[in-house]
């Protein structure tokens, strides 16, 4: 594995890194917090522009043709800035499982827009005390005629205040995988948003379907195949969650030394103090060890290799080391760092639901345990 970035792949850092520090700063991701659409119009549209939010998609759909290791830069530092943008449920989630089963009518249809940043899919996945696995989606969708009719309630789905379409799972036979992908509008009729409130404030809704009518058109790939596109669409996700999660930490961790160097007790810097510099110093090698793992899993997909074991150990330890970094952050900083006003405690609620959301510690712990032990 080479660890050496190109001179493409260095310039696409330094400009997503321009673009978030001019149209996210942190006082936009503060005005976004607990927003009914949840990301500011303008980042969207220079994301776009740039080629950004296509940069998955294949350049014969009006993208950027790119690899996961270039994705993983985009998101280290989507991650480091906490720009908030419906990039990750559209352009990776919906982008990556019309791509992987969608008809070529569909793909026509929908991945220029998602290119172009002009249409936003996301996943209406999860369900009221239910789990992450396919036995977790239990809304149903049963057969009439042409049409297919949902029934049930979905809940944490991302943006969907500004979506175009829903990418729903639903049920659709008895067997643990009987299930399938549909692409819904949330204005169609018996579809109702609800808001929710989260602990990283970012923007989620519950979705209720009650009889909402989708044509057999919008199912995605064959009949009862949905779970299977969902699942290998989501090994691919995970690794540029994990990414997110590094430049997070790395961010995070930049910040707090930079208080202990300026932060003095006893007429010295804090960090001058052994108990603190060796925890910022177990930080610094755990981000480094995470960061190497996430090269890894996406150096590994970008060159064709299985990722079966390295997505979810990626996302395992990367948001482990996320919420474990801004946790120690916080108390480096002290009573302050738990105050509004103060900005390491963005970086530690996002850590936290990252650790929780887009299959949690337990999932990823059965996927790796499973890949080690087969």
């Amino acid at each position: 594995m080479d660890l050496e970035w190109s001179d493409e792949q260095s310039a696409l850092r330094d400009m997503v890194r321009g673009v978030c520090a001019q149209y996210a700063p942190l006082d936009v991701v503060r005005k976004m917090e607990d927003d009914p659409v949840g990301y500011p119009s303008e980042l969207w549209k220079q994301l776009g522009e740039l080629g950004v939010t296509g940069i998955l998609v294949p350049e014969a759909y009006g993208g950027a043709g790119q690899t996961l290791l270039e994705g993983a830069i985009v998101y280290e530092e989507l991650g480091r800035s906490l720009a908030p943008s419906p990039h990750f449920p559209s352009a990776v989630i919906g982008g990556g499982a019309l791509l992987a089963a969608g008809s070529d009518a569909q793909k026509g249809a929908w991945l220029p827009r998602v290119a172009s940043g002009e249409a936003i899919l996301t996943p209406a996945w999860l369900e009221p005390g239910c789990g992450f696995g396919p036995e977790g989606v239990q809304l149903r969708a049963r057969r009439e005629g042409g049409e297919y009719v949902l029934s049930g309630t979905k809940r944490h789905v991302a943006f969907a205040g500004g979506a175009t379409r829903l990418l729903v799972l639903a049920r659709t036979g008895d067997a643990p995988e009987d299930v399938d992908l549909f692409l819904v509008d949330p204005r169609a009729p018996g579809v109702t948003l609800t808001q929710q409130r989260s602990l990283a404030s970012d923007t989620q809704h519950k979705v209720e379907l009650r009889d909402v009518r989708v044509a057999a058109a919008d199912r995605i790939g064959p009949e009862r195949s949905g779970w299977r596109t969902f699942d290998a669409v989501m090994h691919d996700a995970i690794v540029l969650l994990a990414a997110w999660a590094m430049g997070g930490a790395e961010r995070a961790l930049e910040i707090t030394v930079q208080y202990a160097k300026d932060r003095k007790q006893f007429d010295k810097p804090i960090g001058a103090f052994q108990a603190i510099a060796h925890y910022l110093a177990d930080a610094a090698t755990a981000v480094d060890g995470g960061k190497t793992l996430v090269y890894e899993a996406a150096w590994a997909r970008a060159n064709g290799r299985p990722v079966a074991k390295l997505a979810p150990m990626a996302k395992l330890f990367a948001c482990q080391t996320y919420r474990d970094v801004t946790a120690m952050c916080q108390q480096v900083w002290g009573g302050v760092g738990f105050t509004l006003e103060y900005d390491i405690q963005l970086y530690f609620r996002r850590a936290k639901q990252l650790q929780i959301t887009w299959w949690d510690t337990r999932y990823l712990e059965e996927l790796v345990a499973r890949a080690v032990l087969d």
